[in-house]
């Protein structure tokens, strides 16, 4: 589906920032071109010296140029690096670049030029070797661009699932401390409206998982649950969310659980991740909520590994082009929540 219409028809584009040139970003954005050319147009935001050699491309001033010429030629806002780009040799010299091609992508999606962000895979060390980056990961640093006040949410989607994780990158042991009624609240309302806004669900189904095994078996295999979890969802019920749960994780992902939830909750970063990367994992995109604007991204990173041989896979950058053009479609049929 194509993001919502200009004036002449076409679809709105995207802005594609470029991630860490020495990683995978540049070519995969090259593949998702050649795929997406007569259907969703983007822009991509780097140099255009890091691209694949004898790509066409254009140089445009705005995303809002890129459907004029997206058919033919990769449109390219440009963006100085200083280093060498190496593909597999993370340079710290390219990290301010890195960072311009982010607050660019951003500055064009928050002027209307382009309905949506889509980001390709950054390297956090190399942006702190480089330039000193003090944010914990690209999204807080994107949440920081949108003013500071915003509360970014991780859900990863496919056809198969949308699963959210309440608590991301923290050790397993921290989780139940992390874990509070506050934070899962704030997610679950988070996920709601995003859900409505974005996916087209006026009345999104919630499936919560429970944070023990078996959800907690009646408190004997932890109390958490029946403590302030139950109550919390309760609570949330009584708004009008529609919330199943707590669940055992163990049954929530099989095709007929699936079927009778709209997006999963999830207590901590591999209870969500493994179902969602089990099920579809070279399509799966990673989408953050909150944000006063559209963010997809591929789930998977710089893959320095295999950076510049030609062999990477761009089924979840395609992905996240295209579902950040439905997510724009759908944001503008049903507008702010």
């Amino acid at each position: 589906m194509p993001s919502s219409p200009t004036p002449d028809g076409s679809p709105r584009p995207i802005a594609l920032s470029c991630g860490d040139p020495a990683g995978i970003g540049p070519e995969i954005a090259a593949k998702a071109w050649a795929r997406l050319r007569d259907s969703q147009p983007f822009a991509y935001i780097g140099a255009r010296r890091h691209l694949p050699e004898g790509l066409p491309t254009a140089l445009v001033s705005s995303t809002a140029e890129a459907p004029a010429v997206a058919a033919t030629a990769l449109p390219v806002i440009e963006i100085d690096f200083a280093g060498a780009s190496t593909p597999g040799t993370p340079d710290p010299a390219d990290a301010a670049g890195t960072i311009a091609a982010i607050e660019r992508a951003v500055a064009e999606v928050q002027s209307g030029a382009a309905a949506a962000l889509c980001t390709c895979p950054i390297s956090k060390l190399a942006l702190i070797e480089g330039a000193g980056f003090a944010f914990p990961g690209h999204t807080e640093f994107l949440a920081h661009l949108a003013g500071g006040s915003h509360r970014p949410v991780m859900m990863l989607a496919s056809p198969e699932l949308r699963a959210v994780p309440v608590t991301i990158h923290i050790p397993l042991a921290d989780v139940p401390a992390a874990l509070t009624p506050g934070l899962l609240t704030e997610t679950l309302r988070i996920t709601a409206a995003a859900l409505r806004q974005h996916f087209g669900l006026p009345a999104p189904r919630l499936a919560v998982a429970g944070l023990n095994p078996h959800a907690g078996e009646g408190g004997k295999i932890g109390t958490e649950e029946l403590d302030w979890i139950e109550h919390t969802l309760a609570d949330l019920r009584k708004e009008g969310l529609d919330i199943t749960g707590p669940l055992p994780a163990d049954t929530m992902f099989h095709p007929a659980a699936r079927a009778r939830y709209d997006a999963a909750l999830c207590m901590y970063h591999d209870q969500a991740l493994i179902p969602a990367k089990t099920l579809a994992f070279d399509s799966a995109v990673n989408v953050t909520l909150g944000l006063p604007f559209i963010r997809t991204s591929p789930d998977h990173g710089t893959a320095y590994d295999i950076a510049g041989t030609g062999t990477a896979n761009p089924a979840s950058l395609i992905g996240a082009l295209q579902m950040a053009a439905e997510m724009a479609t759908a944001r503008s049929t049903h507008g702010a929540d």
